[in-house]
């Protein structure tokens, strides 16, 4: 499997031998193609950026399943404006989900937390902060910022996530090891609605349908208005389609808490 240390070794690797050429006066090799190596820098980078390229590190994105099951997931609250409309709705048509939680949004939104947990949706962790910047963090601030949101949540439920969702989707390096030595299971997603920048709720649905599969895991968001607004179709529309919804974890047949 191609990943960052195969990926790495063939470019030290590489450079290694262009200088043995160049020294033992083998080859006169050109100074460009000791530059040759950065080619492999937009892989890094794709690596990078798409979560269930498994470059970095192997990240749950989808059940390896032939069954018609699917899981909603919802990324960046609680937060009062809609996370509670979701909840209804959720609640309404019996659908469990996963919620990956931002700490901070945690802080005064605690009876959210609760609720989320008290009504069978799982929790799993989305870092506290959420920085921008937390992708050039070292691999122990990344643990620590992921470790807050950790202990807020056992503060308010008795529980420690053990699913961790990466923000942005973004893996590297000092995540890997702060995921390793965290004891954390990543989790992605290969169905993503974009619904934090949609405008078209009938666009948004077909999106969504349209990329239905058996073991997809679906990414939104309980901070934007049309994903509450459309949620109670999307749940009709893949029941629909024939498709159980279930939450994440057992559909994944995972451990959802430490």
């Amino acid at each position: 499997m191609l990943n960052y240390r195969v990926a790495y070794i063939v470019g030290i690797g590489w450079l290694m031998i262009l200088v043995v050429l160049d020294v033992l006066s083998v080859y006169p090799v050109p100074l460009w193609m000791f530059f040759t190596p950065l080619l492999l820098l937009p892989l890094f980078v794709w690596g990078a950026m798409n979560v269930r390229s498994g470059f970095y590190i192997k990240v749950l994105s989808r059940a390896a399943t032939t069954e018609k099951v699917v899981a909603l997931t919802f990324d960046d609250g609680p937060q009062p404006a809609h996370t509670p409309a979701i909840l209804d709705m959720l609640q309404a048509h019996g659908v469990p989900a996963g919620f990956f939680c931002i700490g901070k949004h945690i802080v005064g939104n605690e009876h959210l937390l609760k609720r989320i947990h008290d009504e069978g949706h799982v929790i799993g962790n989305h870092t506290y902060s959420h920085h921008f910047w937390f992708d050039m963090y070292g691999s122990r601030r990344m643990r620590g910022d992921m470790g807050d949101m950790d202990n807020i949540t056992q503060t308010v439920t008795g529980l420690r996530p053990r699913l961790f969702r990466p923000p942005y989707g973004v893996t590297n390096p000092n995540l890997a090891k702060a995921i390793q030595t965290g004891g954390y299971l990543p989790v992605g997603w290969n169905i993503r609605s974009l619904d934090t920048v949609a405008t078209d709720k009938t666009a948004l649905l077909h999106k969504i349908i349209s990329q239905l599969q058996p073991g997809a895991v679906i990414l939104l968001h309980d901070t934007c208005r049309i994903t509450a607004d459309i949620l109670p179709q999307l749940i009709a529309d893949i029941r629909a389609k024939g498709y159980r919804l279930e939450r994440i974890d057992k559909m994944l047949n995972v451990s959802a808490y430490a």
